[in-house]
């Protein structure tokens, strides 16, 4: 059963009976149902009854229900209102567009826009590079989705991904201070895709591919790195892979072993799996076997599409066959990115000694992160309820970030393993340990080292 959360937190405006006993009456009651209280505050008071707002963190709608239902059979308590605080923080969208001129007078509008507007006009079309100078394309990139693989919740539409990407953009602020804007297309054919990605590229200075479905998501991102001269970023893919071996590189010290010569069990072939392989293999890695539904990926494998053919070319060197719990015996470090329970703890036993457990899967991992601890060294999740929280925001804001600063027009497989080697480094050797093994996505040092290093290497590949 999960633990109560934060992200489905209620707040329920209670009128209570003046007691000496009211406010213990409601605690009991919520913890009793299995709630956490987070917070109780009386907001108005008379002498025989008072105004109570009690926030609580639960497991979700059905139980945030009965903690309500908990509450009203109180007595002395009448329950006024209850607000899911999740659906509160959405009201209205999470982004607005706010003026960076003032517009005080005269003077300031025929600046700001005709007639002066007109003379940055002609500036920016005998010299086109000056938009990256002159307007909002300096700073801006655009968020772009078609709602196909959103979060853990599949093909939900453009519609309902939307605040996942207003979400992505509130972190590109918060983090890099990047303006980013959310781009929802209603279609799921390819080449619309890339021609409307095309068609609005003046605008912006980077493009970040976002819950695009493989196998398509390959074929947008290639066609668009080709076509623009702006980098393009599909966070699916490159994000993951930069914070898997990030993390991997600090767990592999924590360890003490190579990655050169570590045995990896990777599962999961798609989108993020195909990439975390890449940078993998870039970082040193020599020995990896990549699983996928049909079971381990090797040369002699009938059916293989062509990108799963590029896969067996460069992986499982030893030609293991058969499943992916008999390629885990002996293995040094397991990474799932592919679904849930698709191992349990009694697979990872049979792992070497100091074994590396990643179990990225959301919301449920591909083998409860407990029972891994029970016989793995390290284990990380992408859940933030268990420690070593394996999430992309450690990566995408610097990112970017280091490549508007250094005006790069492409992004390349050196430019992400900096970013994943900066993102290690964060953590100090004195600080690293089992269970921190990757630093808060609020430690100031993140943005700024991986911004730096990516902004380092596009400006060495420029000059190439």
């Amino acid at each position: 059963m999960p633990a109560p959360s934060v992200s489905s937190s209620i707040t329920a405006r209670l009128q209570v009976q003046a007691r000496p006993t009211a406010v213990s009456e409601l605690t009991t009651a919520i913890e009793v149902a299995g709630g956490i209280v987070t917070a109780l505050d009386v907001t108005a008071s008379g002498h025989e009854q008072m105004t109570v707002d009690v926030t609580c963190a639960t497991r979700g709608e059905e139980h945030a229900s009965d903690i309500v239902e908990a509450l009203k059979a109180l007595a002395g308590v009448v329950v006024e209102r209850v607000s899911d605080r999740t659906f509160l923080m959405h009201l209205g969208g999470k982004l607005e567009i706010t003026s960076k001129v003032p517009l005080r007078n005269r003077d300031d509008l025929s600046m700001a826009y005709t007639p002066g507007v007109a003379r940055v006009c002609e500036a920016i079309a005998a010299h086109p590079e000056d938009a990256r100078r002159l307007t909002i394309k300096r700073n801006t990139i655009a968020v772009v989705t078609d709602g196909t693989a959103v979060l853990g919740l599949g093909d939900i539409g453009p519609l309902a991904a939307l605040p996942v990407m207003e979400g992505k953009a509130v972190l590109f602020k918060r983090f890099a201070d990047i303006d980013a804007f959310p781009i929802a297309l209603d279609t799921t054919d390819v080449d619309q895709i890339v021609e409307t990605v095309c068609a609005i590229a003046p605008v912006f200075a980077g493009i970040n591919l976002e819950d695009i479905s493989a196998p398509r998501c390959f074929e947008v991102e290639r066609r668009l790195r080709e076509r623009l001269d702006i980098p393009v970023f599909h966070d699916d893919q490159h994000g993951t892979a930069i914070v898997v071996v990030a993390a991997l590189t600090n767990a592999l010290t924590v360890v003490r072993k190579d990655i050169r010569s570590v045995r990896i069990v990777l599962s999961g072939a798609g989108a993020a799996g195909t990439a975390v392989l890449r940078l993998l293999l870039a970082a040193g890695a020599t020995d990896v076997v990549v699983a996928d539904v049909d079971g381990l990926i090797h040369a002699a494998r009938p059916g293989l599409t062509e990108r799963l053919g590029w896969t067996a070319s460069v992986t499982n060197p030893r030609g293991v066959t058969g499943t992916l719990r008999e390629a885990l015996a002996g293995a040094d470090v397991f990474i799932g990115v592919s679904a849930p329970d698709v191992i349990g703890g009694e697979d990872v036993a049979t792992m070497a000694p100091d074994s590396i457990v990643f179990a990225l899967a959301n919301p449920r991992p591909e083998v409860d992160p407990d029972e891994a601890a029970q016989h793995a060294a390290v284990v990380g999740t992408g859940r933030s309820d268990f420690a070593n929280q394996i999430n992309n925001v450690l990566a995408f804001p610097g990112v970017f970030r280091g490549l508007l600063d250094a005006q790069s027009h492409t992004i390349t497989d050196t430019m992400l393993l900096a970013a994943a080697r900066a993102l290690a480094s964060v953590v100090s050797p004195d600080e690293l340990n089992p269970t921190y093994i990757v630093p808060s996505v609020f430690n100031p040092e993140v943005t700024t080292r991986v911004a730096h290093a990516v902004a380092e290497a596009a400006r060495q590949a420029a000059t190439a």
